[in-house]
């Protein structure tokens, strides 16, 4: 394949995806046309993710095909988009022709059969796929096995790998070397977290993946803003394990608009702060020893983010699905976890906070740090939403593995599956689209290693949680009626992928209000 063949047909992409967005530019207020606008959004970030996947077909002969197929599919998606939006947007038909063009020559059944026995090899260099093998092994020995009983039974995560994994310094990743994390303030300290990331959502999305993201929010909002003192208690705790936490910032009344909470935070005249409200989703908060609580300090609501602030609150831990403290002040803080479909273990829960108070020190930041809250709270998430993507490569490639050896092992006809052309498509589609992710995330994990990336972080998360959605269904699809069956893993990946376009920032919200408006300010 030319590269140079890739990139005009990428461009070419690029200018139907900017022709769009001029066209959202001339009206008065974008964001009314919410469609254009998403679907702008998804189409920029897969365009974004093949033109940095480009460089990856200069490995080898497998991988030049998968990049092949990558880019032929993020073509024919960009095609799809505009098909009807033609004359408003202005689009020449030699533009579309380009697309057309390479997509005839790379998008074929045959090209994909091809791709279908790719190695998925990730080209680390040795000390990262070393970090990349201890942690598969972990999730192997220590997660794997227990996976199946805690999603069925709804049971917590068991302590023992809380305790592995605390061994092995997997909450101080990205905490610094003098707050007793491993982050020497490298490259390395990124790719690190991804790759350990990805390893343990390969073996448990909601007991091994999703146990380092809380974490890394509270961690970052504490490193941005926290007072030096708040550094030296806190960090050191969160890195070694000692304190486990959760987030409190989605409440039931508003959802993703983070800047409409109306969770009250009052000083008291003896000291320290009140709390009063209730939030919701807040996943690991049973067994958490620390929520990081965004509430409102300034109580005229017309200041909007401004008047928010974050809070370190300290908690008893929980086991199951509920809880209940009471302050001899007269505090009360409830706890109940929400069923889900999937995504078991960790249990989100809707906590009501009645009169609990904090003490001074709570506030991070302190006086500083007041009316500072959606600044830190929106640096965290810039994390998770890495975190994420990574999370969501890591399911997709323990679905892929699955559906590639039941293929293989399952006759039908009196012929493999995976002798069968449509199953080839569907494995070799789902082997570029993970790879794709998968390099997109080292990317932008070295990106924001150097401070920015933050665009790029909601462009795979976006791409990468709904790209799980397909490779997991098509993987459950594959099984056939034994995809249905709980004995068989891809019914729980199916069911723990779908929260991955949740969390971390709603699909929806986050095309509209971040990726979009981004797009449209440029």
């Amino acid at each position: 394949m030319s590269l140079n063949t890739a990139s005009e047909a990428l461009d070419s992409a690029k200018e139907i995806t900017e022709r769009g967005l001029d066209f959202l530019r001339s009206h008065s207020n974008p964001e009314e046309h919410q469609v254009f606008l998403y679907d702008l959004s998804h189409a920029s970030s897969a365009i974004a993710i093949a033109e940095s996947f480009l460089s990856f077909a200069e490995k080898g002969e497998e991988e030049k095909g998968i990049v092949e197929l990558f880019c032929a599919d993020t073509l024919r998606a960009v095609a799809a988009m505009c098909f009807g939006r033609e004359d408003i947007w202005r689009i020449q038909s030699s533009t579309l022709d380009v697309l057309n063009q390479y997509v005839a020559e790379h998008g074929t059944p045959q090209k994909y059969s091809i791709a279908s026995l790719s190695s998925q090899k990730s080209h680390l260099s040795d000390e990262l796929e070393l970090v990349a093998k201890t942690f598969r092994r972990f999730g192997k020995d220590h997660i794997e096995h227990l996976a199946e009983q805690v999603h069925r039974k709804d049971l917590d995560v068991p302590e023992e790998i809380i305790a592995g994994l605390a061994q092995m310094g997997c909450f101080g990743l990205s905490i610094p070397e003098e707050y007793g994390g491993s982050a020497s303030g490298s490259i390395k300290d990124m790719y690190g977290m991804v790759i350990a990331t990805e390893e343990l959502s390969r073996a448990s999305l909601s007991i091994g993946g999703s146990l380092i993201t809380r974490p890394e929010i509270l961690a970052r909002a504490i490193e941005n803003g926290g007072t030096d003192e708040q550094k030296r208690v806190l960090l050191p705790k969160i890195a070694s394990g000692d304190l486990m936490s959760a987030v409190a910032v989605t409440e039931p009344d508003h959802g993703s608009d983070v800047a409409s909470i109306a969770m009250s935070a009052r000083p008291e005249p003896s000291g320290g702060w009140k709390l009063n409200g209730v939030k919701t989703w807040c996943t690991f908060a049973g067994r958490a020893d620390l929520l990081m609580v965004l509430a409102r300090t300034n109580p005229d609501t017309s200041q909007g983010h401004r008047g928010l602030s974050v809070f370190v609150v300290e908690k008893e831990r929980a086991d199951g699905h509920s809880f209940d403290f009471q302050q001899e002040s007269g505090g009360r803080m409830q706890g109940k976890a929400i069923p889900t479909l999937g995504y078991r273990g960790m249990h989100s829960f809707e906590i009501a906070f009645q009169d609990w108070v904090v003490p001074e020190d709570s506030l991070i930041g302190g006086v500083e740090g007041e009316g500072q809250g959606f600044y830190l709270q929106m640096a965290g998430f810039e994390n998770g939403r890495l975190q994420t993507a990574a999370r969501a490569v890591g399911v997709m490639q323990r679905a892929y593995e699955e559906a590639v050896t039941y293929s293989q092992e399952r006759n039908v006809f009196n012929n493999s599956l995976s002798s069968y052309e449509l199953t080839q498509v569907k494995i070799g589609r789902m082997a570029a689209v993970i790879q794709a992710c998968r390099q997109y995330t080292y990317d932008v994990a070295e990106k924001m290693s150097m401070g920015s990336g933050a665009l790029e972080a909601a462009m795979i998360k976006a791409y990468s949680c709904k790209a799980a959605e397909w490779v997991t269904r098509e993987a459950m699809q594959i099984h056939g009626g034994f995809g249905y069956a709980e004995e068989y893993v891809v019914s729980r990946l199916y069911v723990d992928a779908r929260v991955l376009s949740i969390f971390e920032g709603a699909d929806e919200t986050l095309c509209l209000k971040l990726i979009g408006r981004r797009l449209l300010s440029r």
